[in-house]
């Protein structure tokens, strides 16, 4: 597959993920993270707003690989 057909089809998925994602971070944020003290709440936050990124680690090094030749 050409890594422009994988950047394409990794973009959809991470847009679908973060779609999904960040309401239910937004939802957790608001159940729970609202009843901390501020100094426990910038630290969930801000691993919240980084954990997004762990999940789709895999996708983006499949998306960034350099095309195979198939001659």
């Amino acid at each position: 597959m050409r890594r422009r057909t994988r950047s394409l089809i990794g973009t959809i998925v991470m847009i679908v993920f973060v779609m999904i994602y960040a309401p239910l971070a937004m939802a957790l944020a608001d159940s729970r993270i609202a009843q901390t003290p501020p100094i426990v709440q910038s630290i969930l936050y801000a691993i919240l707003g980084i954990a997004w990124i762990l999940p789709l680690m895999p996708l983006i090094r499949w998306m960034t690989r350099p095309d195979t030749d198939a001659a």
